[in-house]
């Protein structure tokens, strides 16, 4: 069990421990200088003989050290609120009490220290001080103790209240990966760097490679121990502490609020969903787009609150919104958060992270409020993932699920309705009729694109997805095609996508100029003229060329030159005779069998290289017979 203080100044924190344990607190020498504890201390102590030990996190009191409270105050079991019988709850015991209630600290005890020092009548008045402040929150109606660090009176009765307390902690599952927010760095003479913190999820070994850090650095763990005690291995809801190596690992790169994780979990964001509560005591309604202090694990950073329910949070109440912070966080689903105002003078509330990787936009639209809504109602990845998929039009991505939930793939119990479609950028899941659904609306808008373009066979796929408008990511939207083209429902002719039975057609005004143009090119035979000496406006003419090069009646041998698809033919022919007498095939006796200069004749043989009848070497060519087949029959 992990127990952590919390309290005013002055009000016997780090004497009580020190009655409890026998073992001095405030060890800093600044600390005993001042006569306050102005960091984080830990002791260790088993509470009778063969009990485990139980681990201590005394806490500051001064309003100035807030920030080092909280770094303390995650992931402990038990909170020990200690007020004193002569100054009875002052502010900073609403603060502490505020946050590891924020916290969803599951457990409290209360030690009214200073007896000694005040009549039975005063304890009795504190008494109801405290029941009146513990009264509407989740400590209601927590044990007191009333007790005197100096003559020992009521340390045992709380002794055995925690005794009591430890048997009924709840083991923390050691499923999922291994995160520690460090709390402590420094070095061992003869072992190197050593950290410490709470483990808040997973189970760690010796041996084992984690990531450390903002930057993720590789590290390997040489030694450990575990609630001060050396071991193999520690789990979730010990006090860890752990030696590190790694290649140029130095003590000054190593801070509070760095994150050890195993190397799966690692994905630092700036941005985060969260249920944010305003604390009742808040004197105004917390603003949209508000700075904040943000407090997760032990990482204290800054950046603002986005409202996603409205502009404004009345003290007290609840409402979804997103964090954007100015440097990277580690988080998980279901970590607790305390949001402090700017100047860090003063804690607002707090909240409780539903998604950590929350989007950049549609953050107000009501599908994803739909999600955020079904992840605060459930608390595993199964239970949630239906309302998740209904709300997605883009899938969810597997790695970030397992990051969300801290649940590696492998635990996974997937829903029957669910499909696991694979991309070429990695899996993506889908509700199974989710995916089917998108299907119908690609097919209407092929239909419609052949309506507005019909002299074209088709889009390509970049195209189609443009046109289309989806929010589906390139590679999902492609595996959604393969798929309709697997089926039948759509067709490709080259790159070009189109409905099985879509025909080609032109315009009527395209069909009058071709019937035009055409006895031009038949006769010119295999010296076609120019789009600039065909009479008419160059960009139509053009534009109406290449919608017939896309039908297959002409080709596109360099720009604004084009050669019906008999010429073509004939040439290809004369190459193949060309090659039947002397494989090898010259540009000259090209050209002196078609009768042109040798610059158009080698355009024209750079084309058969470009669609694969011809293979060239220098200067000369050689047919590839492997495609001249499919040539001879149009293919």
């Amino acid at each position: 069990m992990i127990v952590g203080t919390a309290g005013h100044i002055d009000h016997g924190k780090t004497a009580l421990l020190q009655a409890l344990t026998g073992q001095a607190g405030d060890r800093r020498r600044e600390e005993r200088e001042r006569g306050m504890t102005i960091d984080l201390g830990y002791l260790y102590t088993a509470l009778e003989p063969g009990a485990a030990l139980t681990g201590f996190i005394d806490v500051p009191g001064h309003e100035r050290f807030t920030h080092n409270m909280l770094a303390g105050a995650q992931g402990i079991d038990l909170v020990l609120l200690v007020v004193a019988a002569d100054d009875g709850v002052m502010p900073q015991t609403r603060e502490h009490l505020a946050i590891v209630e924020l916290l969803g600290i599951p457990g409290a005890l209360v030690a009214i220290t200073k007896c000694d020092r005040v009549d039975l009548a005063r304890v009795h008045a504190v008494r109801q001080q405290i029941e009146a402040l513990l009264a509407p929150g989740p400590f209601a109606g927590a044990p007191q103790i009333a007790l005197s660090s100096v003559t020992g009176e009521g340390i045992e009765i709380l002794r055995k209240a925690l005794l009591d307390a430890q048997k009924e902690v709840l083991q923390r599952s050691s499923s999922g990966g291994f995160r520690l927010a460090i709390d402590r760095a420094f070095s061992v003479a003869g072992a190197g760097v050593v950290v410490t913190g709470t483990a808040l999820s997973g189970q760690v070994g010796v041996g084992d490679t984690l990531l450390l850090g903002p930057q993720g650095k590789p590290v390997r763990v040489r030694g450990l121990h575990a609630q001060n005690q050396p071991a193999e291995g520690a789990v979730a809801g010990q006090r860890v502490a752990l030696n590190l190596s790694a290649e140029r690992l130095a003590l000054e790169q190593i801070h509070r609020g760095h994150w050890l994780l195993a190397d799966w979990l690692f994905a630092p964001t700036q941005r985060l969903d969260i249920e944010m509560q305003l604390l009742a005591s808040e004197p105004r309604a917390f603003e949209h787009f508000q700075p904040v202090h943000v407090h997760l694990g032990t990482q204290d950073v800054t950046g603002r609150v986005a409202l996603l329910e409205g502009t404004r949070l009345a003290p007290g109440e609840r409402m979804f919104a997103q964090l954007l912070l100015n440097a990277p966080v580690q988080a998980v689903k279901g970590d607790r958060l305390i949001l402090r105002d700017q100047s860090a003078q003063r804690t607002l509330g707090g909240g409780r992270v539903l998604d950590p990787f929350a989007p950049t936009r549609q953050r107000r639209s009501l599908e994803r409020l739909a999600q955020l809504q079904a992840l605060i109602s459930t608390d595993t990845l199964e239970a949630a993932l239906p309302a998740l998929l209904a709300s997605s039009d883009t899938g969810l991505d597997p790695q970030q699920l397992e990051r969300h939930f801290n649940r590696p793939r492998t635990t996974w119990v997937l829903p029957p309705d669910v499909r696991l479609i694979d991309t070429r950028q990695g899996p993506r899941l889908f509700s199974a009729s989710r995916w089917e659904a998108l299907k119908a609306p690609l097919l209407e808008h092929l239909a419609r694109f052949h309506q507005l373009e019909p002299d074209q066979m088709g889009p390509d796929r970049d195209r189609l997805r443009r046109f289309t408008g989806t929010a589906l990511a390139r590679p999902t939207f492609i595996t959604l095609l393969d798929e309709l083209l697997a089926g039948g429902d759509i067709a490709a002719s080259g790159p070009w996508l189109h409905l099985p039975g879509h025909q080609v057609r032109l315009s009527a005004e395209d069909e009058a100029l071709w019937q035009q143009l055409q006895p031009l090119f038949e006769t010119a035979g295999f010296d076609p003229p120019w789009v600039r000496d065909l009479g008419h406006d160059e960009a139509t003419v053009r534009l109406l060329l290449r919608k017939m090069a896309r039908l297959g009646q002409v080709h596109q041998v360099v720009r604004d030159l084009f050669y019906t698809e008999t010429v073509i033919r004939r040439l290809a022919a004369m190459l193949l005779q060309l090659a039947a007498e002397n494989p090898v095939i010259q540009v000259s006796a090209f050209r002196d069998a078609v009768g042109l200069g040798r610059k158009r004749s080698i355009q024209i043989l750079e084309y058969f290289d470009r669609i694969g009848l011809t293979r060239r070497f220098g200067d000369q060519r050689h047919i590839r017979f492997d495609n001249a087949l499919a040539q001879a029959n149009g293919h």
